[in-house]
């Protein structure tokens, strides 16, 4: 089941908000000088700031706030000229502080928006605040089977490599009304962060974890109690989680049951969410500034600096294909889903000086090939230069689309057989050696036609007495005749000529 876009289930409002905890693209920690590189063996990459050793102070990584910089600029949030971070106390086995380095009461971002479309229709979800943490230890627990077979009931370890390591931590509003929309928001923040170059956006590695904070409740009335769902790291499961959720709240409700605050996790196995604890609130935590931290300042300058750096952003370059190009909005949004893809589509464009043809044959055909093979387009086996030749010949008449299909198949299988040479040469070459140059040639097709209306006079009486359907049965004679070589808008051009 998934939400309308509307987002009523059975008479019921779905009310979504999400937080997102992106893993920064530093080298190293927020507050100290270990590395964040993933993998490494436990405890490996943690310094005595890490491990939280007596004596040991937190130093700023300057990197980690210019790249909030460039998110909040991306999102048309606001820079703080000023801002404050505190202590989040909790006691958990992988954070040794007992504490978190995080932002509170005065975060580095604060506002902004994602916009995205959704079944053609534009959503816009905005964005309460981006604020800086640092991320806690993980807990290795040892396979309880393993633990015997070894003569030990199973054991249970703290890998601190990731403690301290920077994110970003991006809360929205509870704008969301359908789990459909709530993916399309993950989907769209996950493009901006990975395009702007701030986070990895590997999602099985944890460097892009959401939370989904899901209610439900009867149109008009406030707002419903909310469930968080922790740690999403796949789309295809974050949709399931909250259907579930939805779901379950609803029955819940139905049954006269109320429903409680909680943190839940999702059970992909099972497909349901399991309450984990209760929901904490602020005041649990005991938020206070961090004495060994001073405020953090960003100058004016430093902004605006970083504004003028920084590359085209997606939405912009979409509304730049639609304004240039005169693609549909659909179109643009496809096509800046990741910037290797929207390079590509422009070469094709560029090239061809056929933007609506590349665009369908880069989300086409194309993305076809590629999806089907896993690959980025980086490694497509067809150059946007030679794509770009093949749309050429399809907008002079060369060959029919059909035709190109199979172009594209024999230069994509063969790697691009003899690319020593200028695309356009062994594009034409493959139309060659396929025998699918199609005949443009006037004269030869006047022939052809002249025979095929001489062979089929009762459809010609037909056409001639208003019935136009009868047109077809000559085209495709036509097109048999030349053995699907003929340039069919031509041999429409010709019949209607002749037939009067």
């Amino acid at each position: 089941m998934s939400t309308t876009t509307s987002g009523l289930v059975q008479g019921y409002e779905v009310v979504i908000g999400f937080e997102t905890h992106t893993q920064l693209t530093t080298q190293s920690k927020l507050f100290s000088r270990a590395s964040t590189s993933f993998g490494a063996e436990p405890n490996t990459n943690a310094s005595a700031v890490d491990f939280a050793l007596p004596g040991a102070l937190p130093v700023m990584n300057k990197g980690a706030v210019q790249r909030a910089i460039e998110f909040g600029l991306a999102v048309n949030g606001h820079i703080a000229e000023s801002s404050v971070f505190a202590r989040k106390n909790y006691f958990y086995p992988d954070l040794p502080k007992g504490y978190q380095i995080s932002q509170f009461e005065i975060p580095v971002v604060q506002g902004g928006a994602v916009e995205f479309f959704l079944d053609g229709e534009k959503k816009t979800v905005r964005l309460v605040r981006a604020h800086l943490e640092e991320d806690a230890g993980k807990s290795l627990h040892e396979d309880k089977n393993l633990g015997a077979a070894l003569g030990r009931g199973g054991m249970s370890g703290i890998d601190l490599n990731r403690a301290g390591t920077p994110l970003l931590e991006i809360v929205t509003e509870p704008d969301m009304r359908s789990t459909a929309e709530a993916v399309a928001y993950a989907r769209e923040l996950h493009k901006i962060v990975t395009w702007i170059g701030i986070c990895d956006g590997n999602m099985q590695e944890g460097s892009f974890r959401c939370d989904a904070n899901v209610s439900v409740r009867k149109p008009g009335e406030p707002l419903g109690t909310r469930r968080e769902i922790k740690n999403l790291n796949s789309f295809k499961f974050m949709q399931q989680a909250m259907d579930y959720e939805v779901r379950w709240q609803i029955e819940q409700i139905e049954d006269g049951h109320a429903i409680q605050q909680a943190t839940v996790l999702f059970d992909p196995d099972t497909g349901e969410t399991r309450a984990m604890r209760s929901k904490e609130d602020a005041a649990d935590y005991r938020y206070f500034p961090d004495p060994d931290l001073p405020p953090l300042m960003i100058g004016r300058d430093w902004v605006e600096k970083t504004r003028a750096e920084m590359s085209e952003l997606p939405r912009v370059m979409a509304e730049r294909f639609v304004a240039d190009y005169g693609l549909p909005e659909y179109d643009a949004g496809q096509l800046t889903q990741s910037k290797a893809t929207a390079a590509y589509f422009e070469a094709v464009a560029g090239a061809s000086q056929q933007p609506k043809l590349a665009s369908n044959w880069v989300m086409g055909e194309l993305s076809k090939r590629l999806n089907a093979q896993d690959l980025d387009i980086e490694k497509s086996a067809v150059a946007a230069t030679t794509l770009a030749a093949i749309i050429s010949r399809i907008s002079d008449g060369t060959i029919s689309n059909a035709g190109a299909r199979q172009v594209f198949e024999l230069l994509w299988l063969g790697g691009e057989l003899g690319q020593e040479e200028l695309p356009a040469t062994y594009v034409d070459k493959a139309i060659e050696d396929l025998g699918l140059k199609q005949i443009s040639d006037a004269g030869e097709l006047e022939k052809i036609i002249d025979d095929v209306l001489a062979a089929n006079a009762k459809n010609v009486e037909e056409i001639r007495a208003g019935n136009t359907k009868a047109m077809n049965a000559l085209v495709g004679q036509a097109m048999k005749a030349t053995k699907g070589k003929a340039n069919p808008a031509q041999v429409n051009e010709l019949l209607k000529k002749k037939i009067g």
